[in-house]
């Protein structure tokens, strides 16, 4: 369940971002549009650091299996 919310946050923050960068350039907020890019970055980022923790996670249970 927490990967589901953890998805959906990262999504949300997605969006939300860009709806922001967006406003920030039809509006000329230089501030508006800088914190749109941040919050859309730091979803990616999110979903970058979900997805090698999976991997790894992948790879450990996959080495252990082996080995029974």
């Amino acid at each position: 369940m927490t990967d589901l919310k953890d998805k959906f946050e990262n999504v949300k923050d997605k969006v939300i971002g860009k709806t922001k960068e967006a406003v920030g350039k039809s509006t000329g907020s230089q501030e508006l549009e800088l914190k749109g890019k941040l919050q859309s970055k730091k979803a990616d980022l999110k979903e970058t650091f979900e997805g090698a923790k999976e991997n790894i996670a992948e790879k450990i249970n996959d080495k252990l299996d082996e080995k029974k």
